[in-house]
This record gives structure tokens, sequence and C-alpha cells, in this order.
């Protein structure tokens, strides 16, 4: 999986790093920092599990989408709580984007929509999707139920 991948790899290139870098100092300061890198190095892992779970249950595009709608929560968060400005423009550059994720999210659950074909064809796209085929009589659940 990607975790057992990336794990190992950013364990060698901190070694390295580490070996490169190594000063009489760090026991001591590995000792005095201990209980705010034990939590931060959990942290990350966890953090790397959800990312590769994120990835395999949405997509990149997904994961792409759930990173842009942290990075607003992480704005709006700043802005209500520390009196961080938020300017117009990015309002509005936050509206589109969530309004482009929902509109995305719609396509992936409905894309034999009205609204999907008006999209294709307002950006010049291919019909790529297929009519979805109507249910016929053998099909139905009604006609499941008289010939049972």
């Amino acid at each position: 999986s990607y975790t057992m991948f990336v794990a190992p790899t950013c364990l060698v290139v901190l070694v390295v790093g580490t070996a490169l870098t190594w000063d009489s100092k760090i026991p001591a300061a590995l000792h005095t920092w201990q209980w705010y890198l034990l939590p931060n190095a959990l942290l990350a892992f966890v953090l790397n599990v959800m990312v590769a779970s994120i990835i395999k249950e949405v997509s990149a595009v997904g994961f792409i989408l759930t990173g842009v709608c942290k990075d607003i929560v992480i704005v709006l968060f700043s802005c209500l709580f520390f009196g961080e400005v938020v300017t117009a423009g990015q309002c509005m550059g936050f509206t589109l984007t969530l309004f482009g994720v929902f509109f995305w999210s719609y396509l992936k659950v409905n894309p034999h929509s009205n609204v999907a074909r008006f999209a294709e064809r307002t950006l010049g796209m291919p019909a790529t999707l297929q009519t979805p085929p109507e249910p016929t009589e053998a099909t139905s659940l009604k006609g499941i139920k008289e010939k049972a």
C-alpha cells in the first residue's frame, strides 16, 4: 500500500539527512522536546494513513478536492478565531471553489442528468456519457413480481 511504501522511503531520507547534519546536541534536544515530537510523529503517521485511504476511496481528483476544502476550512477558522482578514476576492474564490466541488460531486452521482448533458454541450465536450437504458417490462420490479 501507499503508506507501506512511503514510510520506509521517508525513514531512509531522514536517516541520511540526520547522518549528514549530525550535531552532538541532538540527543539532549530530543529529550527536551520528546513530548512534542512523539504526538507530532503519531499525527503525521495517521495523516499518511488517512491520505492513502481517501485516495483509495475517492480517486485522485476527489483527494485534491478534499484538500481544497481543507484549505478553505483553515482560512475560515483563522478568520473566525484569530481575526485574520479575508478579502472579497478570497471570498469569491472560496465560493467558486466550493461550487465547483459540489458540482463535481453532483456530476459523479448523477452523470446522466440534464445538468451534466448541459455542461457537456456548453463546454463543447463530446457526449461520452451514454443514456442509461430505459427499463423494460422484464427488468422492472412489476415484471419480476408478475413472473414470481
